[in-house]
């Protein structure tokens, strides 16, 4: 044979071979659909057909299931309601085969809106049904994000109930809980499977104008994963009807209430005697975390230099186009960080890349402006005599402009690194890890210490840059 075909042979065979098998799962940032999901992936391990990739905390509806279609992840957990309401609209279930997308029956719980008072507050006003809630003075409401503006959320009480629910504010679900709790609200939604409305002693209220469809508990899988995995299909579909209401709020409790971990949950609801804990020691799980944060703010921050400097020089040099550099920066930092987020997932999907854009674009206005009000800040008079020595223009910017700006310059840098820091714990929600990881899970559990553990470290790094930078302004920069 001759070599040059046999070359070719060995490329082709290794261009063929069969890539790695993997399995992507999401969930959204709630309880049940954390374990829910950890469910799914200890199945799917428990197949062989393939590895399992966890993407979890992927924030509300619209994310994950951009996910789902964009093929970032493969399959998630999802509910009836949410499809019909939020996800297709007035089109009919069938049309998520047109995307590519399937749906499994239900795993046997419906898990819908209701709203919830304290018992005490229900015996005061003679509260059973929601109807009743019209003669109430005053209530203080806390609705969840999600439901302020779903169709048959908020605004459907408006519409069906004639309610006045004008001082509603938005909450985290979680915080919800807890602030009625502490008596800070009358009022909030809940799922009906969340184990906390009997810790809380809460009484559900009827639904006696039937605003609230069922949210039977389903999977949303891409057509791929049926093609590519049948036996995991398969074994993924052995769940429908096997997850009773009941249950479900026994599981959520195990999390919420006795604080377990999500892979145990998953094991004592699939009956695995022998409980192997493969999760990472938290030593391990933290230098992780860890990586990953500095490297997102690393990356786009030394992006954002790149950029940042020669934006801002040429808008100390051409004055329109100088004030349409610092009028789009300014613009991008008025863009919720969330808000953002979503904006870039359906353009660089879910991860790395989509984060490390919004970083970048939040970097910018601190380093353009300090280059900016570095230069213009220089007096004239030392500009002038740079010139009558002279100086080229280009000599002039880097033995007289940038040097007597730098201070500046490091002070803008410094302030786009220590924004960085903190816009990047958002990036959890995106599945792009970071020390967001265990806030966002600690706030869907309510769970201060877990929270803490992202937060402080988060904290320290932003700490520990600004020290740095003090450090480089007297090493660096001649007062």
């Amino acid at each position: 044979m001759k070599p040059w075909i046999f070359i070719v042979a060995l490329a082709t065979s290794a261009l063929g071979a069969n890539p790695p098998r993997v399995i992507t799962v999401g969930s959204k940032t709630f309880t049940e659909s954390y374990i829910l999901a950890e469910i799914i992936a200890q199945v799917i391990e428990s197949v062989g057909e393939a590895t399992v990739n966890r993407k979890y905390g992927l924030g509300g509806t619209g994310i994950v299931f951009s996910a789902l279609a964009h093929g970032e992840i493969d399959i998630y957990p999802e509910y009836t309601g949410t499809i019909i309401e939020s996800i297709l609209g007035s089109r009919p279930l069938t049309s998520l085969k047109s995307q590519g997308i399937w749906m499994s029956a239900s795993l046997g719980f419906n898990n819908t809106y209701a709203l919830a008072v304290r018992k005490d507050f229900a015996k005061k006003y003679g509260l059973q049904k929601i109807s009743d809630l019209t003669r109430v003075p005053n209530i203080r409401i806390g609705f969840s994000h999600e439901f302020m503006k779903r169709p048959d959320g908020y605004p459907g009480l408006l519409a069906r109930y004639g309610l006045d629910l004008s001082n509603a504010k938005p909450l985290a679900h979680s915080l919800a809980y807890e602030a009625i709790r502490q008596n800070e609200i009358d009022l909030t939604d809940i799922y009906s499977t969340d184990a906390k409305i009997q810790k809380l002693d809460l009484l559900v209220l009827q639904d006696d104008k039937k605003l609230f469809p069922d949210y039977f508990a389903v999977l949303l899988a891409r057509h791929e994963l049926l093609n590519q995995f049948p036996k995991t299909w398969a074994a993924l579909r052995s769940l429908e009807n096997q997850i009773r209401a009941e249950k479900m709020i026994g599981l959520n409790g195990m999390a919420d209430i006795d604080r377990k971990d999500f892979r145990e949950i998953a094991e004592t609801f699939l009956g695995k005697t022998a409980h192997q804990d493969n999760s990472e020691d938290w030593v391990t799980t933290f230098l992780k975390l860890t990586r990953q944060h500095f490297f997102l703010v690393g990356f786009s921050l030394l992006v954002a230099i790149l950029l940042g400097l020669p934006l801002g020089i040429l808008s100390t040099r051409f004055k329109f186009f100088g004030q349409a550099i610092l009028t789009v920066s300014s613009l991008l930092q008025t863009i919720p960080s969330l808000a953002l987020l979503c904006f870039l997932v359906p353009l660089f999907g879910i991860g790395l890349l989509s984060a490390l854009v919004a970083l970048l674009l939040y970097g910018l206005l601190p380093i353009v402006t300090g280059v900016y009000t570095g230069i213009k800040g220089i007096d004239p008079r030392l500009t002038e005599s740079a010139s009558a020595l002279g100086l080229t223009p280009l000599q002039r910017l880097r033995f007289v402009d940038l040097p007597l700006a730098s201070r500046s310059i490091l002070a803008g840098i410094r302030m786009s690194a220590i924004i960085g820091i903190g816009t990047a714990t958002l990036a959890a929600l995106i599945g792009a890890g970071g020390y967001g990881v265990p806030i966002v899970t600690g706030l869907a559990l309510n769970d201060m210490n877990m929270i803490l553990t992202g937060a402080i470290p988060a904290a320290l790094m932003a700490l520990l840059a600004h020290l740095l930078f003090e450090r480089l302004d007297r090493l660096l920069i001649r007062s």
